[in-house]
């Protein structure tokens, strides 16, 4: 009797088809196994914005907004103080730059011709004065108010800088709070610039 039962099972099995094998995931790649890649040596370095920073300035002063200091900055970049350039630059609270010029360093040192007591200078005495120009840029003698006084006439088209016309030239005749700010360039280009409200921007003034 007992193997009568038996024997359906055993023809079942012989004919039912093989047992398929489960399917897995492979296993995951072992991270040690592969080594790391090398560190890249030829590339070049990310640059240091302030890696050839050589001389930095910078002042608060009242410009383009009343009782609202902008930030007057001159910052002296290059391989040496001697070959380098500066930029100026005018930055109001909320951190818009209104006004950018680029100097180099022969420009904040060629003045230096009225103040030598000999034919030549040293080097030494030369890198003493463009610092001394950097650190005096922002002098307070060097700020004016008003920026344009009542009595000024408006100067010829031959003599106005670019820019400024008689519209924004009255305007700020009218404005006894206005600053301007001079600095020299060279050894007698004294420049001025003041904040137009009418135009909304810097311009130069004579």
């Amino acid at each position: 009797m007992r193997s009568i039962l038996l024997l359906p099972l055993l023809l079942a099995g012989a004919c039912s088809s093989p047992e398929q094998p489960a399917t897995s995931t492979p296993p995951l790649a072992d991270s040690s196994a592969a080594p790391l890649e090398p560190l890249d040596t030829v590339r070049p370095a990310t640059v240091d914005a302030q890696a050839d920073t050589l001389l930095t300035s910078r002042s608060r002063h009242v410009f383009s907004a009343p009782g609202t200091p902008d930030v007057f900055s001159l910052v002296l970049r290059g391989s040496s103080v001697l070959s380098s350039e500066a930029a100026f630059t005018i930055t109001t609270a909320g951190g818009e730059v209104i006004f950018r010029e680029m100097l180099t360093s022969s420009d904040l040192e060629a003045a230096m011709v009225y103040e030598m007591t000999g034919p030549t200078a040293t080097q030494n005495e030369r890198e003493a004065y463009v610092r001394k120009r950097v650190q005096e840029f922002f002098a307070e003698k060097n700020f004016k108010r008003p920026a344009v006084p009542k009595s000024a006439i408006f100067p010829g088209a031959t003599e106005a800088p670019a820019g400024l016309d008689r519209a924004a030239w009255d305007d700020l005749r009218s404005r006894p709070a206005a600053v301007a700010f001079q600095y020299l360039v060279g050894k007698e280009d004294r420049r001025t610039v003041a904040w137009s409200p009418l135009r909304k921007q810097v311009v130069h003034l004579p």
